[in-house]
């Protein structure tokens, strides 16, 4: 059985990430890969998607970003190619078309089994990320049979879906690009809108995540957190690349506002009558976070930062929201759940999960050997992000090192 010092599962940007890390400490390992490096990026991702953060902060391995348009948002096209740039100057220990099947507990450390074979290893890390499945909830199997069904992982363009009206369900990041796609593609699209974020994309001069960064909402260690949990179950920001794209907006381009949906039977979907208490929610957030930046620029660099740029307006609300729908009569063939994702663990055999099955971990570490990344807040906010892997896996490097090295001075 072939035997290294440590398995990274996942070459994404988070396996890259730590491969680079572990190289730089002299640590055997080998990178194991379902598919090709970036697969998700590759294959997972719809045409028309943009970055959702300036390109300054879309550094990999090795590679900080060096082109000319430093504030733009590159096309996922773009990201790839930088992948296969990162690949060229580094040499990463990748095996790809290596699906691993399960990871468990063993004398030595850990056995990883996969359809290539069996290894050994004294440590394994586990970065497949957080999007390896939509959340689709269980009652959208009640939808009548014609419905076609579709999630962000899978949909690439409008004419993947059948002519008709379609319902989005969810107004996150995705659920915004896709219900504006859709719209202004020709067709009705109606928005069942749950819990989201809201925020516009630049502020007082500066792209509204560098501001998060400055005033220590992207950088807050987790462990510093009052409710960690809370934290990491928010939804992801309603950012868009280029500007700013709201609910106000979509309703300008025709898109129709109902609450967040909480059922389907047959023909008809029904939703929440708290639409108005979802917006206001948002709109309250929002304006915190406005206000903790105009303290910390008006205290730090008021002449720096140009108080001229408007908050958004308050979220208007439709008259009257509708609470049930008859897909079939209204003409409705398709149902886009952006509704969220979540990760697969279930190759672990290994008792790290808590009642409703989510993977425990402390910052990354989730026992003597075993680490994750690429998670919600696994660190810091700006995890999950591209610019934020390099961190997390500097430190689960270092602290993966420090038990080799007490492992073999025992």
């Amino acid at each position: 059985m072939k035997r290294t010092t440590a398995v990274i599962i996942g070459a994404g940007q988070s396996g890259l990430a730590m491969s680079f890390e572990l190289m730089q400490r002299g640590i055997d390992h080998i990178v194991l890969e379902r598919g090709e490096v970036a697969n998700s990026w590759r294959h997972e991702r719809w045409d028309s998607l943009k970055l959702l953060t300036p390109n300054r902060m879309n550094a990999l391995p090795g590679l900080p970003y060096a082109g000319p348009d430093a504030d733009g948002f590159m096309s996922v096209r773009e990201l790839v190619t930088r992948f296969d740039t990162c690949l060229s100057r580094t040499s990463f220990p990748i095996d790809t078309g290596t699906t691993v099947l399960s990871v468990a507990p063993s004398d030595r450390g850990y056995r990883v089994q996969t359809d290539q074979g069996a290894l050994e290893a004294n440590a394994v890390v586990m970065a497949t990320g957080a999007c390896n499945h939509p959340k689709i909830p269980a009652f959208a199997k009640a939808a009548s049979d014609d419905m076609v069904q579709t999630s962000p992982l899978s949909y690439k363009r409008p004419s993947d879906l059948p002519e008709g009206k379609t319902l989005v369900v969810g107004a996150s990041a995705s659920g915004l690009q896709l219900a504006r796609e859709l719209q202004l593609s020709g067709r009705q699209v109606t928005l069942a809108v749950g819990n989201h974020t809201r925020m516009p994309r630049r502020y007082r001069g500066r792209d509204i995540l560098e501001w998060m960064g400055r005033i220590g909402v992207t950088s807050t260690l987790y462990s510093d957190l009052p409710d960690l949990d809370r934290v990491r179950r928010l939804p992801s920001p309603s950012l868009t690349a280029d500007d700013t794209l709201d609910l106000n907006l979509l309703q300008e381009f025709g898109v129709e506002l109902v609450g967040r949906c909480v059922g389907l039977d047959g023909e008809e979907a029904h939703f929440a009558g708290s639409l108005a208490n979802t917006c206001a929610s948002a709109d309250l957030k929002m304006t915190r976070l406005l206000a903790s930046i105009d303290a910390f620029a008006d205290q730090h660099n008021p002449k720096d930062c140009p108080a001229d740029d408007a908050p958004l307006a308050p979220t208007q609300l439709p008259d009257g929201p509708r609470l049930r729908i008859n897909l079939a009569r209204e003409g409705f063939t398709s149902i886009l759940w952006a509704t969220g994702f979540a990760p697969d663990f279930t190759w672990l055999r290994a008792p790290h999960f808590d009642a409703k099955g989510r993977l425990m971990h402390d910052g990354g570490v989730v026992t003597k050997g075993l680490y994750v990344m690429g998670l919600p807040y696994l660190r810091y906010r700006r995890s999950t992000l591209l610019f934020g892997a390099g961190d997390d896996a500097m430190f689960l490097a270092n602290h993966m090192q420090l038990g080799l090295e007490r492992a073999c001075a025992a």
